[in-house]
């Protein structure tokens, strides 16, 4: 229903119902928990009502949103990366987990990469914005290596963390400034 992407080792499918054991798992993962917060979804059929309301309606509304990081060798679901359109975040922010055993391996710079092609030559956006918790510098060094800048510290609208915010414009904006 929309669209999907690929990479040398990874397919990028937008997300579905069918991804909520997925889901579930990732969501509850100690990093997950820690550098992008608890989503209080302890089981498969909150795991559901999550990606119903909150990741489906996106994709409705804007044409797309998270995708599984699904790896071609084996089709192991190993992640996920998207574009988000947060609360608090000005622009569309770009966002990247992995399982824990699935990290250090180069996937979510090789999803990242791709996503933050679509958003620019697919989906036309201008600017991408990326945030990180101040104690997540593996994220902050991704996001640096994919060419992203460090703006400013901001905390998002009812939450008390305070986190980076990024931002990497599209090549044909830097060029007509």
């Amino acid at each position: 229903m929309y669209l999907s992407f690929e990479t040398e080792r990874l397919i990028l499918k937008s997300t579905s119902i069918e991804d909520a054991p997925f889901f579930l798992e990732l969501y509850n993962t100690p990093k997950w928990i820690q550098f992008i917060g608890d989503r209080n979804v302890r089981t498969v059929k909150q795991a559901e009502e999550w990606i119903r309301t909150k990741i489906m309606r996106q994709f409705e509304r804007l044409g797309y949103g998270n995708y599984v990081l699904i790896r071609k060798s084996d089709h192991v679901k190993i992640g996920a990366s998207g574009l988000y359109d947060r609360e608090g975040v000005e622009g569309i922010d770009l966002g990247f987990a992995l399982l824990p055993e699935y990290e250090k391996q180069g996937y979510a710079y090789e999803a990242a990469t791709r996503i933050k092609e679509a958003a620019f030559n697919t989906f036309s956006l201008e600017k991408l914005s990326a945030i990180a918790t101040v104690d997540n510098t593996a994220s902050q060094r991704l996001l640096e290596k994919l060419r992203f800048t460090f703006q400013k510290r901001i905390v998002l609208p009812n939450d008390v963390v305070e986190l980076m915010l990024y931002e990497h414009v599209s090549r044909e904006n830097r060029e007509n400034r």
